[in-house]
């Protein structure tokens, strides 16, 4: 299972939010590139890298914060946050982000999204599935859609998405625990699926259930810049 650290931006900081609320927000580092090289220096190899400010205005916004951490790590980047465009995605892989992460634009206009599929390649592309009681949440988790996880993730496994990151909101920031069960009930009706888990990691032993449960990687964030696994325990479970 790959580990992949997480970081989340806002104004070009480095924060974790409790349960999506930008309300409650907390800074761990001004600056995100120092973050980047202690993952790289423990010998991790990804980086989930957010861009609240872009999820929320539904736009690409910490661009030089992309371009600092694609310049400065070898490790490969996800990102996610506010992308619409074709143009985003382009400029992003561009600038070295190995794939991007598509949530609300795929919920609204999966049409556009599956012509972005055809161009850029499936494996360019990671459903970004963010879940409150398996209904899929959307704009930077201030909306709750109608559309089940199962029939989102059903919609684009047709059109040859494999990589799936699927966040259980009430789970995420709180370290509580992940949502293993919704996780091994997705992995029995999508045998093929890249399923990396997100939200509630909080120890060790979080993480070695979800590899039990056969999970392709788990994206962890605040258990680390609180101080719950080390980077040294996460390379016993990276691989």
């Amino acid at each position: 299972m790959k580990i992949i650290p997480a970081i989340d931006i806002i104004d070009g900081q480095c924060v974790r939010l409790s349960q999506g609320d930008y309300a409650k927000k907390k800074v761990y580092e001004t600056d995100p590139v120092t973050v980047v090289r202690t993952f790289e220096a423990a010998g991790l190899e990804y980086l989930h890298l957010v861009d609240l400010d872009g999820a929320r205005k539904g736009k690409v916004t910490n661009w030089k914060v992309v371009e600092a951490i694609c310049k400065s790590t070898s490790l490969k980047v996800d990102f996610g946050g506010g992308i619409k465009t074709k143009s985003e995605i382009r400029q992003l892989l561009e600038l070295g982000v190995k794939q991007v992460n598509l949530g609300s634009v795929a919920v609204k206009e999966p049409e556009k999204v599956s012509i972005w599929v055809d161009e850029f390649g499936a494996d360019k592309i990671i459903l970004s599935a963010d879940v409150r009681d398996e209904q899929i949440a959307i704009s930077g988790w201030t909306e709750t859609s109608s559309l089940s996880i199962q029939d989102f993730i059903s919609n684009y496994q047709t059109i040859g998405i494999t990589y799936v990151t699927c966040t259980d909101i009430s789970k995420d920031g709180m370290l509580g625990g992940p949502n293993v069960d919704l996780y091994m009930k997705l992995l029995k009706q999508f045998s093929s699926l890249k399923l990396i888990a997100s939200g509630g990691v909080s120890s060790l032993d979080d993480l070695k259930q979800l590899k039990a449960a056969g999970l392709f990687g788990a994206i962890v964030g605040k258990a680390i810049y609180e101080g719950r696994v080390s980077l040294t325990e996460l390379q016993t479970i990276n691989h």
